[in-house]
């Protein structure tokens, strides 16, 4: 048994097309890999497989320049050349196209690559007594046939590549995470995004000779892709890309020859098993991560259900009624409470829990968002009155600012919900010292103007102006105020909206 296993292990290395194909393979893996770092942070992933097909037209271009000019077949230096030309032609082209109409870049990408595609398929087809293009060699590729012309080619652009990220790695990473603090720095950005094309461009033509379209482009994204998984530094992440993209060679060479098929389709087999499995086990972004976080988070509507009870049963409750008004498992709910006690929401006394003065402040956002909801829905019509509760509850979790203050304005601050219970107010706005719209101040509270439109200052309502706020009147919809001179005064909703106030005092 062990000698079976060193023979499938040592008795590929032993044969020169198998050192090549590793060695080939190998080379193309790591530049492949390292560029892709750049393209899929810049999410320009299309943009390898755009270039990958589109080559080909320069490789029918090189090889008809050479036959009809020289009357020799094309070596791997013309029909490089040709690629390029190609890859630039179709890159110009898509940024011609994005820039000058409303097409977008990925529409663009789509629309210019097929059109050259296309176009190298016609030259092949056109003149196929000088073009001798495998089409299916060109898109499966031959890794197992690497030729010492494309060892050479493959490792002289490698080289070219890899310097270039060397040297201007600071510039790529800027401008692939903030190319707008990149320009406002003075950093060419522009150029810097045709450096990082013309490299891929490169990567891509010197590849696609040995391992074909399908692999360059899986080798240019997948490997890169399992690193970003892995990595949040971009200099961790070419380093692990460059390793995953030679184990994918390497495993995916031996499954070949293990199970005599495709050496191309095998390693992009491996790679993309490789990928799967680290996107299960990653320890930060893999799914088994995610799922233990998932199973161990505690979701917020339970926080803010247990904040309401305790609230409602007056900012003190024992832990068996408590656990009885919340219909959730014992450990979860036992997991709240040590998560909102460590925060300062809670305090716990023996087997009694309370409200702190953050706790009650939150619990109160919570509840003056529950009330809003209901008071919405019955205004509205939305929900039977039997039903308002029970839908608040759902929508009271719905309670960021911005929908909570959208709700109370547009009801005009309304003070009691359906049932007869006082609104809590906005414990941000409506305390000692906090600015807000008079509007949103209720009967006894006192308060400096601050701003006020010229239409209110014919009614003594003048900047620096204490005012006294008084009872609703006209199903409150209006609000009456006092001056320090006595004169008293009354405003609709959208006076007392344009009027800005900082809160002096507040009744007791």
């Amino acid at each position: 048994m062990p000698e079976m296993i060193y023979n499938a292990i040592a008795g590929p290395l032993r044969e020169t097309f198998f050192q090549k194909a590793l060695i080939g393979g190998s080379i193309a893996a790591i530049v492949c890999s390292v560029v892709g770092c750049l393209v899929i942070l810049r999410r320009m992933a299309f943009l390898g497989d755009a270039l990958s097909h589109a080559m080909i037209a320069g490789v029918a271009g090189g090889y008809l320049f050479m036959k009809i000019l020289f009357n020799t077949e094309a070596h791997a230096p013309a029909m490089l050349l040709g690629s390029l030309i190609a890859a630039l032609v179709t890159v110009a082209s898509i940024g011609f196209v994005s820039r000058v109409s409303r097409v977008k870049d990925d529409t663009a990408i789509g629309i210019m690559y097929t059109g050259v595609f296309a176009a190298g398929v016609v030259l092949v087809s056109v003149f196929r007594g000088y073009i001798h293009i495998d089409l299916m060699h060109f898109i499966m590729g031959d890794v197992l046939g690497v030729a010492d012309s494309d060892l050479w080619v493959a490792a002289i652009s490698a080289g070219i590549v890899l310097s270039i990220i060397v040297l201007f790695f600071r510039q790529f990473q800027l401008t692939s995470f903030d190319p707008v603090m990149a320009a406002s720095i003075g950093m060419p950005v522009a150029l810097i995004d045709y450096a990082l094309t013309t490299c891929v461009s490169l990567v891509v033509v010197s590849a696609v000779s040995m391992v074909g379209v399908i692999l360059v482009v899986g080798l240019l994204i997948t490997p890169a892709a399992s690193a970003y998984l892995l990595s949040d530094r971009l200099d961790r992440m070419m380093l692990l890309a460059a390793v995953f993209g030679v184990t994918s060679v390497v495993g995916g060479l031996y499954l070949s020859m293990w199970l005599d098929s495709s050496g191309g389709g095998a390693i992009m087999l491996f790679c993309s098993f490789q990928f799967l499995v680290i996107l299960a086990f990653a320890p930060n972004y893999g799914l088994l991560a995610r799922w233990l976080r998932l199973k161990q988070a505690i979701p917020q509507q339970l926080l803010e259900d247990v904040l309401v009870e305790i609230n409602r049963a007056g900012s003190k409750i024992s832990l068996a009624a408590l656990k009885a008004k919340i219909p959730d498992t014992k450990s979860r709910l036992e997991k709240a409470l040590r998560k909102m006690t460590s925060d300062g929401l809670l305090q716990a006394t023996g087997q009694t829990v309370s409200l702190t003065d953050s706790g009650f402040k939150e619990a109160n956002r919570i509840l003056r968002a529950h009330r809003l909801w209901e008071a919405y829905m019955s205004h509205v019509g939305l929900a039977a009155n039997s039903e308002i509760h029970a839908t608040a509850h759902r929508l009271e979790h719905v309670n960021d600012i911005e929908s909570v203050e959208y709700l109370d304005d547009f009801l005009g601050h309304p003070i009691y919900d359906p049932h007869g219970s006082m609104i809590p107010q906005s414990a941000e706005r409506c305390t000692i010292g906090g600015i807000c719209c008079l509007s949103h101040l209720r009967e006894g509270v006192s308060a400096e103007i601050l701003e006020a439109p010229t239409d209110v200052h014919m009614k003594g309502l003048t900047p620096g102006v204490i005012i006294k706020v008084g009872s609703r009147s006209n199903n409150n919809s209006e609000w009456s105020v006092s001056t320090p001179d006595g004169s008293g005064l009354v405003l609709d909703h959208q006076s007392a909206d344009s009027i800005k106030v900082k809160i002096t005092a507040v009744s007791s």
